[in-house]
Order: structure tokens, then sequence, then C-alpha cells
């Protein structure tokens, strides 16, 4: 009976990965470019560092790069990566005491200014893209700051955002934070 839900969920997580990938294979051959894969294993719920996410594309990617990566070989690692749960976000708990300890002033909220210096200058560094997407969602464009509470919130309702952005942002914050 055991054996059997294992293999049901398996065969549910199996799907799940298949139908991620399939969205990205344009040419319908079972191949993707291996510049999607972040964002495949993104919408998967996993959150990977930059340096975790090279290590695992090194691990699909073929002896001799072509620039694509193959369903069979990215299945059973994505497989396992969901079944050990790794790379999961960082709870909104911890990102929220992160962004207490860097509002030195208890007020709520960081500049826009603050933001940029802790996300670009601490920890592992987002890209001009990364920074803008955030900063697109994040600044009250009204006061030039960030609430952080509410974006925390935010973040929590909208997957696509919580998914590309929370650990990122939680490394940086905590490391920036100690």
């Amino acid at each position: 009976m055991l054996a059997r839900v294992r293999d049901s969920a398996i065969t549910e997580i199996h799907k799940k990965i298949t139908e991620a990938f399939e969205v990205f294979d344009h040419e319908c051959n079972k191949t993707v470019d291996v510049r999607e894969i972040g964002t495949i294993i993104r919408s998967l719920g996993c959150c990977p560092s930059e340096g975790d996410l090279h290590d695992m594309i090194a691990e699909v990617e073929e002896e001799e790069p072509t620039g694509f990566i193959r369903l069979e070989k990215f299945l059973p690692m994505m497989t396992r990566v969901l079944t050990e749960r790794r790379y999961r976000p960082i709870p909104e708990d911890i990102l929220l005491r992160a962004f207490e300890v860097l509002d030195q002033n208890k007020c709520g909220h960081l500049t826009k200014d603050e933001l940029v210096k802790y996300m670009t200058e601490e920890g592992e560094p987002f890209t001009q893209e990364e920074m803008e997407e955030m900063l697109s969602a994040a600044v009250d464009p009204e006061t030039n700051n960030v609430r952080y509470k509410d974006y925390i919130s935010m973040m929590v309702v909208d997957e696509k955002l919580r998914t590309s952005c929370v650990t990122h942002i939680g490394l940086n914050l905590l490391l920036g934070a100690c």
C-alpha cells in the first residue's frame, strides 16, 4: 500500500515537471534552452541561489554543452530536488525579521536607496534586471519607500513573484543583517 502511494506521488511529480518543461519546449523535441531552466525550476516552487542553479544546470548538461537541456536528464534531477524538498522559499516571518534588522529607525520601511544598497552590495548581488523587477513591485512611487510588511504580504500572494525573489532577497537581507 505504501509503495503504491509513493509511486503515485512520484508519478504526479513527474507529470508536474514534464508539464513545466513542455511550456518551454518550443520545438516539441523534449529539449529546452538552458537559459529557461531557472524559470522552469522556479515555476516548480524552488528558489535556488544563482550558484545552486549553475550546479543544477551543470548536472543536467551534456558533456559537450549544446545550449539545450533534455527532459530525460532534467526529470530525474528535478524529481530528486522536489522529493527532497530542496530550495524552498524562505518563510515570511524570517524575511520580516531580516527587514526589521535593516530598518534601523524601526519605521516600517526602507528607502529605495537603502534597499538597492543592500541588494547590490551585500551577499549574492541582484542583477540589474532582478533589481528593476523588485523595485517595480516593492517601491511606493509616491514616497520612494518600501513598506516591507506590505511587500512581503504581496510576495506571499503572488506566487510568481515569491518564487523568483524570496530566496534571493532572504539571502541578501540575512547576510546584510548579520
